[in-house]
C-alpha cells in the first residue's frame, strides 16, 4: 500500500522534514493553503561559529490571508546577499560544500519572484541530492483525502521537534561546536556529511 502524505512547503526543509516523509511515496504540496505567520515556509536554521542563525526570505506587502502560491519575495532587500554570504560562511570549509552548492547557487541565480516556485525548486534539488524516490505532486486543494496522512501545519518554529513523532536525532559531523545541534537545515547535513546523509535522516526517523 502506497504511503501518501500531505505536507507544507518550507524554505531549505529542516531535519525533521524529511525524517517526516522518509517512508513516502508521494507528497501532496498544496499551493492554496493561506499563508501563516511565524511559519517555516520562509525561513531555515543554519550553524555559524558562534551561533544559529536564522535566514528569512523577506516577503512582499502586508500579507493578508492569501494562498501560498501568491506571496511574492520582496526582491528590493538584499536578502539573497545576506543567504548567499550566511550560506559561505557556515559551510566553506564543509567536506561537500564544493560539490552541493552549485546546484542552490543556480536557485538563487534565478531570482525567483514567487516564494513557493523558489520552494518547490529547492525541495526537488534536496530530494534528489538525499537519493528520497518519493513522488511530488502539487495540488491546489485537497478533494479527496482517502488514504492521505496529512501533517500540514504541524511543524511550526514555535512547536519543538520533541514534541511530535517524525525526528529523532542521529548526531553527525558538524563543523562548529562541541554539542551537536539537532533539526537544521538540510543545508547541514549535506554540507557536512555527502553521500551518508540519506542513511542518517532514514536512521533518524523516530520508531514508534
Amino acid at each position: 500500500m502506497s504511503r501518501k502524505l500531505a505536507v507544507d512547503l518550507p524554505y531549505f526543509p529542516n531535519l525533521e522534514y524529511f525524517a517526516a516523509l522518509a517512508e513516502a511515496d508521494e507528497i501532496l504540496l498544496c499551493s492554496g493553503d493561506l499563508y501563516q505567520r511565524q511559519s517555516y515556509f520562509n525561513r531555515t536554521k543554519i550553524r555559524l561559529a558562534n551561533k544559529i542563525e536564522t535566514l528569512s526570505v523577506p516577503i512582499q506587502g502586508r500579507r493578508p490571508r492569501i494562498p501560498l502560491s501568491q506571496i511574492k519575495i520582496d526582491n528590493q532587500q538584499k536578502w539573497l546577499n545576506t543567504h548567499l554570504r550566511g550560506i559561505q560562511s557556515a559551510y566553506g570549509k564543509a567536506p561537500f560544500y564544493e560539490f552541493y552548492f552549485p546546484y542552490f547557487e543556480q536557485v538563487f541565480l534565478g531570482e525567483q519572484e514567487s516564494l513557493w516556485d523558489l520552494n518547490l525548486e529547492v525541495l526537488t534539488i534536496c530530494l534528489k541530492l538525499l537519493g528520497f524516490p518519493v513522488k511530488m505532486s502539487v495540488v491546489h486543494t485537497l478533494e479527496n483525502k482517502k488514504g492521505l496522512i496529512d501533517i500540514r501545519g504541524q511543524m511550526l518554529p514555535s512547536k519543538p521537534f520533541m514534541h511530535r513523532d517524525y525526528y529523532s536525532p542521529v548526531p553527525y559531523f558538524q563543523l562548529f561546536g562541541l554539542d551537536f545541534e539537532p533539526n537544521l537545515s538540510v543545508l547541514d547535513l549535506l554540507f557536512c556529511e555527502g553521500p551518508t546523509a540519506k542513511s542518517i535522516l532514514l536512521k533518524s526517523v523516530k520508531k514508534h
